[in-house]
């Protein structure tokens, strides 16, 4: 009877046990919960203090520009970088207005020079408005005798959408507006109407639809050089499109990202697809050979298998997980093993800060000599305390996910060009989810497939120096003459050069 209940003591006992371990996840995701939906979305540790010798890392920096002299010439006799001050001044590709204060005849009278000096610039803002370009077509009639006439008409130039009351300077701003600026096309309704002509919003929407299979050659071109070069990096995002056949309207759908390409020639391009499985990455990396830098999504397995590419994660993304098990924690807990985890990856990202001047050589070097000591000793750290962490915790989860991606975590350090995190595509990706809380969905999949096309001419332009707004313009000015190879090849951000049409287009009358 004894051993009887003793048996009953243990069971109730480890069962008591088994409920106070999920009372505590339950507890922590609950922290969390509020503290994603309250709280600052700040990922900075508090309690992070200096992880790395940064003295002993500038006498590695040094031994390695000993062995790389040619690389870093330039470098060593350049002065000193100096703190930069605030400019006050404005730039110099603003147009200018020389307004000059004039002295009065009575005023100046008897004087022996008179001259000019600047005493003050302004920052002048010149309204929008809009305005009406009427074409008037010039015919000649020439008489070919037998009462035979023949009539010679001025050509007429050539409209990417045909026949269309908004000019591709218009098309251009409405473009530019909603995708690189997040402004409803409702908000611009609103707008046109206070500059005196109201344009309705189905007949905008209908224009940016109408330009999608108008844009999709250049857009399939970007495509074909990006997946020519040898490292790309690729995300992906939820958006909500209300029509999609055989889908419901509440059901998640996808808007991918890839970014990359060969050197100089960098394009960002999203493609709809109401699908996250593996299919659409092969669909969009087909012809790629080289590097892949994801994160943890089990898709892109497949185009990685069969395209013989080579995939690396992001630190980011491992990063993030053990930053939320520290802001779940109580309050005035002390520092646990996801603060400790967090030092670790601390010093990875401090050694990419320092080598961030160097060379692709150097930076490899530098990576060799103390970020795999780092790794090495981070991944011991997390195998002895994955089984000392609750599981179902989000510190637990952190370590196996860490663990779990280490072969491709780890494989930055196998070039020097290659990133520590996915940070790029993140940044190319976030103006469209900053834009998707204004206009909030897709109506259709063919809306979904145009915000699509112009995302990627915007966030390409970006990428390649170039102001999105006047590079589009550019495009659609053109486009519709573009058809041969080499017509569109020359559309192409890297292949455009705007300075001369700034200089026309804001040169005062």
């Amino acid at each position: 009877m004894v051993a009887g209940y003793q048996e009953q003591l243990a069971a109730r006992e480890a069962a008591l046990q088994e409920r106070d371990r999920y009372i505590q996840v339950l507890e922590e995701r609950l922290r969390l919960k509020k503290i994603q939906q309250f709280a600052a979305r700040s990922e900075k540790n508090p309690d992070q203090g200096a992880l790395f010798d940064e003295a002993e890392l500038q006498a590695e920096i040094e031994a390695l520009r000993e062995q790389f002299p040619d690389g870093v010439e330039e470098e060593e006799q350049a002065p000193p970088k100096r703190r930069q001050r605030r400019r006050r001044d404005f730039s110099d590709k603003l147009v200018r207005e020389r307004i000059e204060l004039r002295l009065s005849e009575a005023d100046k009278a008897g004087a022996s020079q008179v001259f000019f000096t600047k005493v003050k610039e302004e920052l002048h803002f010149i309204p929008a408005q809009l305005k009406v370009l009427e074409y008037w077509q010039e015919k000649a009639v020439f008489d070919q005798g037998d009462e035979q006439q023949c009539i010679v008409a001025a050509p007429r130039p050539v409209h990417p959408l045909g026949k269309c009351i908004a000019t591709p300077a218009l098309l251009a701003h409405l473009i530019t507006s909603k995708y690189a600026d997040g402004l409803p096309l409702y908000r611009q309704q609103q707008q046109f109407k206070r500059l005196g002509h109201e344009l309705s919003r189905t007949s905008m929407a209908h224009w940016i639809i109408a330009l999608e299979p108008v844009l999709r050659p250049l857009v399939e071109r970007l495509r074909a050089v990006q997946n020519s070069g040898d490292y790309l990096q690729a995300d992906e995002t939820r958006i909500q499109v209300l029509k999609e056949d055989g889908r419901k309207a509440q059901s998640d759908k996808w808007m991918w990202l890839t970014r990359g390409g060969p050197p100089g020639q960098v394009s960002v391009l999203f493609d709809y697809d109401p699908s996250r499985a593996g299919r659409v990455a092969v669909r969009l990396l087909e012809g790629f050979s080289g590097i892949l830098q994801a994160d943890g999504y089990a898709g892109y397995a497949q185009v990685c298998r069969g395209n013989d590419i080579t995939r690396i994660g992001c630190w980011d993304h491992a990063r993030r997980k053990f930053v939320e098990a520290v802001r779940a924690a109580p309050a005035r807990a002390k520092p646990s093993k996801a603060t400790t985890a967090l030092s670790y990856i601390g010093k990875l990202y401090r050694i990419e800060q320092q080598a961030k001047d160097l060379s692709d050589g150097e930076r490899y070097q530098l990576r060799q000599a103390k970020s795999v000591a780092v790794l090495e000793q981070f991944k011991a750290w997390l195998e002895a305390n994955a089984g000392r962490v609750l599981k179902g915790s989000l510190t637990r989860k952190a370590i196996d996910y860490t663990l779990g991606q280490w072969s491709s975590l780890i494989g930055y350090c196998e070039r020097g060009d290659l990133r520590i995190s996915n940070v790029l595509a993140e940044n190319a990706i976030r103006p469209f989810a900053v834009g998707r809380k204004a206009w909030l969905f897709a109506d259709t999949a063919r809306g979904a497939r145009a915000s699509a096309c112009c995302y990627s001419l915007i966030e390409t332009a970006k990428a390649n120096g170039l102001e999105p707004s006047a590079y589009i313009r550019h495009v659609l000015e053109r486009i519709a003459e573009a058809d041969t190879a080499d017509k569109l090849e020359c559309l192409l951000p890297w292949h455009v050069d705007l300075s001369a049409e700034r200089t026309s287009t804001t040169a005062p009358a």
